[in-house]
């Protein structure tokens, strides 16, 4: 019978804890898996059911009159928008579903830097919830941006058919409205305009 010798691992070794994934091993992932980069692990974006991408699409569809040159008040203007867009911020690697940036503070867009992404801090995130996700989006999420000092964040509930919006304080994020229902609301940052919030989860 033959026998092979397994030599242990130094003590050392063993005891080494794992890896931290880096910027470098987030950007080598494929675009598609929506990996994102958060306290040195790499973490995957739930596939998106019909209802967050519909709900994802509606809410683009309506912050599109911003997202051009300053307009008139049917079309403000004065932001570069995008979804799923790749962010590098306070270490942390982030692919928030809607993102934006005032162009009084970049007059040109966005654009990724040396590192490959962009470094740039967003004045607005939305995220969209999804089962598997939500208290991602409700509590790691919301420290981080608070963190990176993102003025605006709003979560957006496809299930409960609930938009909350946020303002930062240095504290925390202060919830400015929440809710449902058939309502009219002028929601800031955007607040040049109303909001049908059922608009964004109707299925009409």
């Amino acid at each position: 019978m033959t026998m092979s010798l397994v030599t242990p691992q130094p003590l050392v070794e063993r005891l080494r804890p794992p890896q931290l994934a880096t910027l470098a091993h987030w950007l080598a992932e494929p675009e598609e898996k929506g990996a994102e980069l958060i306290d040195g692990h790499i973490l995957y974006k739930a596939f998106p059911s019909l209802e967050h991408g519909r709900t994802q699409r509606k809410l683009g569809q309506w912050v599109d009159p911003f997202d051009h040159r300053p307009g008139n008040r049917h079309r403000p203007g004065g932001w570069w928008i995008g979804p799923e867009v790749d962010i590098y911020l306070v270490g942390q690697g982030l692919r928030p579903d809607m993102a934006g940036w005032r162009r009084d503070r970049f007059p040109q867009k966005p654009c990724p830097g040396p590192t490959g992404v962009i470094t740039d801090r967003p004045d607005w995130v939305a995220e969209v919830l999804s089962p598997s996700n939500s208290s991602h989006d409700l509590s790691v999420k919301l420290k981080i941006y608070h963190e990176a000092q993102i003025p605006h964040y709003w979560i957006l509930d496809p299930i409960g058919r609930i938009l909350l919006t946020h303002r930062r304080h240095p504290e925390g994020y202060i919830l400015v409205d929440g809710g449902g229902g058939d309502r009219t609301i002028r929601a800031e940052p955007f607040d040049a305009l109303e909001l049908h919030v059922k608009s964004l989860f109707d299925d009409d």
